[in-house]
């Protein structure tokens, strides 16, 4: 499986000499003007849709204990992140993404998908709820094979973790 693990104020990284996954983590999702997909197709009826990143056969980059190419990872960290995303902690206004309270995510040559998470407090009030939440927003990404979601609580989180953005969210700045 190639890891994909969390440093705090969420740098994302393959292992310590690659920078393809901080790359995709600080690029725009879409920057294209509203129904027009990214890379230039537009989107709607008859539109065309968007090519698959190239498999290793297809001369994608290899990656070394992966299956999957380096364009294929790319692609699926991408969306996996944006689905982490749209899952808010109920009582911070903002994401878990955002907040630092993902730690991991692993992605295997099957695609199949582990994410480590924590909880702002051991005794958050939905930490029965909140991994399915991640579990059904990750299993929903196109191309993802069966999630897995692990709730860990060492390290313990604490609000050096967040984002920016969460911060701004939360009225730390």
């Amino acid at each position: 499986m190639s890891e994909i693990t969390e440093k705090p104020k969420t740098e994302l990284h393959v292992d310590e000499t690659s920078e393809a996954v901080a790359a995709v983590v600080e690029a725009p999702v879409n920057d294209a003007p509203a129904g027009e997909a990214a890379g230039g197709e537009q989107e709607g009826d008859g539109a065309a849709i968007a090519a698959s990143p190239p498999t290793v056969a297809e001369g994608g980059t290899p990656v070394d204990g992966s299956a999957l190419s380096q364009e294929e990872l790319d692609d699926l960290t991408e969306k996996i992140i944006g689905a982490l995303k749209t899952v808010n902690d109920p009582e911070i206004p903002t994401d878990i993404y955002e907040l630092g309270l993902v730690y991991r995510i692993d992605i295997g040559d099957a695609r199949e998908v582990e994410v480590d998470m924590t909880l702002t407090a051991p005794a958050c009030p939905v930490a029965g709820e909140m991994p399915q939440w991640v579990e059904d927003a990750v299993g929903a990404v196109p191309g993802v094979g069966p999630v897995k979601v692990n709730l860990v609580f060492d390290p313990p989180w604490d609000m050096g973790r967040m984002s920016d953005e969460a911060r701004l969210a939360v009225g730390m700045f």
